[in-house]
């Protein structure tokens, strides 16, 4: 069974402590991707510091605070006007938050706003003028998934089960954006339990919220659990977003909505305080309109880890502190330096391994071959690869998440108000007529109550070969060619949302590396028409470091990114997207 959105989201397991020093050094190499990242910023400058192909958007232009085009500015560009006294983290927020409420009705994408966003905005222009700034998501806004736990703001996985009350609690991830200075937005919509509910859920839809739609065409579907949060970073409704991912739920909102998005390596991001699938595959990551806000959100989010969401066994992962990303810490020096060399060298001598899934369709397949293209005339070798052992994992990777989820999901729930475990939850269903508005089903629930516990021996060996297989299907593709990383095409154009028919998301390119515990992430490719397409990079573990440089060449390459506009819907194609050929 190919994994869905269905099979997607949540948190990660807590491993090996990495220091400030290890996330510095991480950064370090991706700040001055392209020169115009560390410079000073006005409104023509941002315009030119990213791609703004497309129609400028009709009815909300993305003005905002002093001049700034939201659309393109980045996080060292804002914090280059707050060190100056040009920007305010108040007007910042302030210009976000008018955005939501102007731009938000179109999409639904944001639950709830932060009341208390103003206030910790205006702490953190007391420590800009003091010169404590605790580092450069100090003042940002920060949009959050609503299954990660936020103090005072309810946290609900979508679902009216948790919706009585707030948890008492931060999730370790949002304690460490608070620490960095970040200022807590809100909280956005995802695909309820994370998607991994029913047997043919709608990707976007929660009984909290609503349908989430995509901004470039409001019919079509914003993909995967963390629909809300790459679909508000489309709109430019928040400067980061944090996303969670099980298998896909990162990098396909971040491919459908034309946005970045990364996967981290298994346990650089704590887990606590995430509503859980599986703690051998779950991760929170940073999503952002561009690679190095990303990076950026990455290094406040790893570091010393206080403890698990769930059972913890060994998970044979490397310790995250034996990654030193020398390459990358190369290429510039301190915070703001204008060392780097030249964006348009980056890719020379890379090489690149392109998994081509043609089950995709021939205007991705297309994509992929001009993408190839693109590469190569700057100096990188791209090369046809099929990584191996993938029908094997689609046959063992659902069966396996069923078993985990129950155990997982019950671990979390005995620390919140509500149902207290798997049983409950759908009693609480079948009980709540708005639960079903939109899909009635919950075979998913229903599954992974009667399926055998972790304990059982053939569950162990099924979760034992599919480590081994996914590890090996990138390693041994990676070595046989020589790879720096493997490119696959992150989605397909997005299918048109429909309640009764479910999703149409057979979307093979996240396997691997979910399953591995390894990086991905997606870049902004192009475009079918409307629709946004990403490139999704893969790499081994704990090389998060090397695939965000990568990504970040890759992304001044293609200059891809471009604004939506908000189209209500599109002429029919045809095409299997269209007609919505569900196969789980």
């Amino acid at each position: 069974m190919r994994p869905t959105t269905a099979h997607r989201s949540s948190i990660s397991p807590l491993i090996s402590p990495i220091g400030r020093k290890a996330a510095a050094t991480l950064v370090a190499g991706l700040l001055l991707t392209t020169a115009a990242w560390a410079s000073p910023v006005g409104p023509a400058e941002a315009s030119a510091a990213g791609s703004t192909a497309g129609s400028p958007r009709p009815d909300a232009p993305a003005a905002g605070a002093s001049g700034l085009d939201l659309d393109t500015v980045t996080i060292p560009q804002l914090q280059a006007r707050m060190e100056r006294g040009s920007l305010t983290a108040v007007a910042l927020t302030r210009a976000y938050l008018e955005r939501i409420k102007t731009v938000d009705p179109k999409i639904h994408a944001v639950l709830r706003t932060d009341p208390t966003a103003l206030a910790q905005a205006a702490a953190s222009d007391v420590r800009h003028r003091r010169g404590t700034v605790r580092g450069p998501l100090d003042g940002i806004p920060v949009l959050i998934k609503d299954n990660v736990d936020t103090k005072g703001l309810l946290s609900t996985a979508g679902s009216l089960a948790l919706a009585g009350a707030p948890p008492r609690a931060d999730a370790e991830l949002v304690t460490r954006l608070r620490k960095a200075g970040a200022v807590i937005l809100g909280k956005t919509n995802l695909s309820e339990w994370a998607n991994f509910r029913a047997a043919k859920p709608t990707s976007g839809w929660s009984a909290v919220g609503g349908q989430t739609r995509n901004p470039y065409v409001l019919d079509r579907n914003p993909c995967g659990s963390s629909a809300g949060s790459g679909a508000a970073l489309a709109a430019s409704l928040t400067q980061v977003a944090i996303g969670t991912e099980t298998d896909g739920s990162i990098v396909c909102p971040a491919g459908m909505n034309g946005v970045v998005g990364l996967k981290p390596t298994l346990g650089v991001v704590s887990g606590r305080g995430v509503v859980p699938i599986s703690a051998e595959q779950d991760t929170a990551g940073p999503m952002a309109r561009n690679v190095v806000d990303v990076a950026l959100t990455l290094a406040a989010l790893r570091g010393d880890t206080h403890g698990s969401a769930g059972p913890q066994k060994d998970r044979d992962v490397p310790n995250a502190a034996e990654e030193e990303p020398a390459s990358a810490a190369r290429q510039t020096g301190a915070y703001g330096e204008q060392s780097a060399p030249d964006a348009a060298d980056r890719l020379r001598g890379k090489r690149i391994g392109l998994w081509r899934l043609p089950s995709l369709g021939k205007e991705v397949d297309a994509l992929m071959t001009r993408t190839a293209q693109r590469l190569r005339s700057a100096g990188a070798e791209v090369v046809e690869v099929t990584p191996p052992y993938q029908e094997r994992l689609a046959e063992l990777e659902f069966p396996a998440l069923l078993t985990e989820f129950h155990r997982d999901i019950d671990a979390y729930l005995s620390g919140r108000q509500g149902p207290r475990d798997l049983a409950g939850l759908i009693a609480f269903n079948r009980a709540h007529e708005a639960e079903r508005t939109c899909f009635a089903g919950q075979e998913l629930f229903e599954q992974a109550l009667a399926a055998p516990p972790t304990t059982d021996p053939k569950y162990r060996a099924a979760r034992a070969e599919l480590k081994k297989l996914s590890r090996a299907s990138i390693d041994d593709t990676l070595a046989a060619h020589r790879l720096d990383a493997i490119a696959a095409p992150t989605n397909p154009p997005a299918w048109t949302t429909d309640c009764a028919r479910g999703d149409n998301d057979v979307i093979p390119s996240s396997t691997p590396a979910a399953v591995a515990g390894y990086p991905s992430l997606s870049v902004p490719a192009g475009s079918v028409g409307e629709l946004p397409v990403g490139l999704l990079l893969m790499s081994g573990a704990h090389k998060d470091g090397a695939l965000l440089s990568l990504g970040a060449a890759i992304e001044h390459r293609l200059q891809a990114w471009r604004t939506p506009r908000y189209l209500p819907t599109l002429p029919a194609t045809g095409t299997p997207n269209d007609r919505g050929d569900n196969k789980h």
